[in-house]
């Protein structure tokens, strides 16, 4: 039973936060660089004006209510004419905003904008130190996901998490929701005792008799990095720097999953330098968290659809560890920007896995995010979106999530490969290297990085590259036609494989010619996809018999073969597919399926069917998505 918690703690907290000293934040900007220049289309922040250092943060988290009721003091730095504070906020009712000395100040709550939320201006001058706002989230809140405990795993208690990327901070903290704005943070949260809270920052590793849990983020992050989970979790530790939380039942699994970690990070350190964030933990969240991952500095939040009980599909970890360089460390000034958080990082996972597990592996890898960039820029061509496929974006008056498609990540890493291929590794590592480190905790745009490639590298080792060959990957549409290639022998043999198949339909052959017994997941996957869109159900039933797909426990596997089920309206995994969409709220997996749904009048209806028993179990990145692709 989960106890009702007053107001009293936060009557309590409210009064600390007034008489509280703004020195930590003043000293801790001293080590920190606020990024001023580049604007952001998608903040009403005007931090030349006034901007924040730091975040002082107690919450009361109220399940009985499902809102989060919250005293938030900001330390600011402010211009010799600074007259107002303007934060980013999205359906939050604003109670009180006092300065550190107890005074009321002034504040207007502006009209509500799409995908932006509403500014919050308030008047300040410019002695003004410190703004504490005290406030209360509603059931709008876009970022928060409150989990019935029917919900969860183990469906004994109640859970919660945030969402942040790119702009739901605002839905939560009266915050500058920019990426080019970044800010420490300590924080007190109460929750129900029989709950843990984690933070991305340091964190606790059991629960305590009072619900009560504080945080310190030393280092500065943007808004879009704050994160809270509250949840009956339990913690297993990996190494000295890392470890795994969890639910209970899941615990095990997750550690045993995970129990490379600390090879990741030590490889990890000897390509780009040494891991600046203290301590590496991710925590394993219920179905309905819409990402494979986030990359929360101190606690990767991940989804529990990694498990697959053979470490295959762990390079999901090593993307969000990569992030810890690339995106936490040096991030994208504004999500136009966005490919040089993701690019970068999915060709540092790429780097990671083939340090831990071989570079057959990460050529596998490789070739699948080819296939998938490929039909990316095809289906985005077809819907009138090609200019999206530039990998610098202009996403103004849009939301910042159309930009979350395999272009940033994708062809930024084929673009960054390409530069690897052709300065050589040797050069290149150096130059990335001193990237990471030169900048840590900035930002950076897109001019400023061909800015730093030309002088850092080009110039520096005295290579004839003009802009012309950068500038195609970076400003045109499309796949320009010196794309990297990357070769994999074992997916060869499934392609040969896959015409024996075709040709016979005989598990035998598979078994005994190309040792299908042993493939991995992702020659399986190859091998999904290379299967014709049309099947009979002979073939179907055939397919599904000798390997297995319906019931496979691999969520990657089945998501590709929940597609086929639908084109051909395989009725046995029906039901299996029904439960997948309804148990399953990552949005990777969710809009495949969806999209094929959608193709016939038959297929529409018998989606919205499942949909509606579906959506109180997604968040709303992912729900937002399907209720567009609907028509809801």
């Amino acid at each position: 039973m989960i106890k009702k918690i007053t107001n009293l703690f936060l009557l309590s907290i409210s009064c600390s936060l007034l008489v509280a000293s703004c020195s930590e934040g003043q000293e801790s900007n001293n080590t920190k660089d606020t990024t001023m220049e580049a604007s952001d289309s998608h903040s009403f922040a005007r931090p030349n004006e006034a901007v924040v250092t730091h975040l002082n943060w107690n919450a009361n988290v109220n399940f009985e209510l499902k809102k989060i009721e919250a005293t938030a003091m900001l330390t600011i730095n402010t211009s010799p004419e600074a007259k107002q504070l303007i934060l980013d906020t999205k359906d939050l009712t604003i109670n009180s905003i006092m300065n550190g000395n107890n005074e009321v100040l002034n504040f207007v709550l502006g009209e509500s904008q799409p995908h932006l939320g509403a500014p919050l201006t308030i008047d300040i001058t410019p002695q003004t130190k410190n703004v504490v706002i005290a406030y209360e989230t509603s059931e709008k809140a876009e970022a928060l996901q409150w989990l019935e405990p029917s919900q969860t795993t183990d469906k004994a208690y109640p859970f919660l998490f945030t969402q942040s990327q790119a702009i739901l901070a605002r839905s939560w903290i009266p915050i500058q929701d920019s990426p080019g704005i970044r800010f420490t943070y300590d924080a007190q949260v109460k929750v129900p005792t029989e709950l843990l809270a984690m933070m991305s920052a340091s964190n606790p590793t059991e629960k305590n008799e009072s619900g009560i849990y504080n945080f310190e983020m030393k280092q500065a992050i943007p808004a879009y990095l704050m994160a809270l989970a509250v949840g009956d979790v339990q913690f297993s530790s990996l190494g000295q720097r890392s470890g795994v939380y969890a639910e209970p039942s899941v615990l095990a699994k997750s550690a045993a999953e995970f129990e490379d970690l600390e090879k990741m990070i030590s490889a990890a350190e000897k390509l780009y330098g040494p891991y600046r964030w203290d301590r590496y933990d991710l925590i394993v969240l219920p179905s309905s968290f819409p990402f494979g991952g986030m990359e929360n500095p101190r606690l990767t939040f991940a989804t529990p659809t990694i498990l697959a009980g053979d470490k295959s599909l762990t390079s999901l970890v090593a993307h969000e560890l990569a992030h810890s360089w690339s995106g936490n460390l040096v991030t994208n000034a504004n999500w136009n920007d966005f490919w040089l958080n993701e690019g970068f990082t999915v060709y540092f996972e790429y780097r990671i896995m083939e340090a831990v597990y071989g570079r057959d592996y990460s050529e596998m890898l490789a070739l699948l995010s080819l296939q998938d960039l490929k039909a990316e820029i095809e289906e985005m061509k077809a819907d009138g979106n090609f200019k999206d496929t530039s990998l610098k974006l202009e996403l103004t008056n849009r939301n910042p999530d159309d930009g979350l498609t395999a272009i940033a990540y994708d062809k930024g890493y084929f673009f960054l490969r390409l530069m690897e291929e052709t300065v050589g590794r040797e050069k290149w590592d150096a130059f990335l290297k001193d990237y990471f480190t030169s900048n840590s905790f900035k930002t950076m745009t897109t001019e400023q990085f061909i800015d730093i490639l030309q002088t850092q590298l080009f110039d520096a080792y005295q290579l004839d590259i003009e802009p012309a060959f950068y500038e195609a990957w970076i400003y045109t549409p499309g796949l320009p036609d010196n794309c990297p290639v990357p070769v994999s022998d074992k997916f060869e043999n499934v392609d040969k494989s896959l015409a024996t198949w075709t040709a016979n339909q005989s598990k035998e052959e598979l078994q005994t010619s190309y040792n299908s017994d042993n493939w991995t997941t992702h020659e399986w996957l190859r091998f999904v996809r290379g299967l014709p869109d049309s099947l009979s159900t002979e073939q179907m039933t055939n397919l599904d018999h000798a390997f297995g797909f319906t019931n496979t426990g691999n969520s990657e596997i089945f998501d590709l073969w929940g597609v086929h089920v639908i084109a051909n309206q395989y009725e046995p995994a029906y039901e299996k597919l029904e439960s997948f969409l309804v148990n399953t709220g990552r949005r990777k997996f969710l809009m495949p399926l969806y999209k094929e749904f959608v193709k016939t009048p038959e297929g529409t209806e018998m989606a919205k069917a499942i949909y509606e028993n579906a959506r109180p179990n997604y968040h709303f990145v992912a729900s937002s998505s399907i209720d567009e692709l609907l028509g809801m």
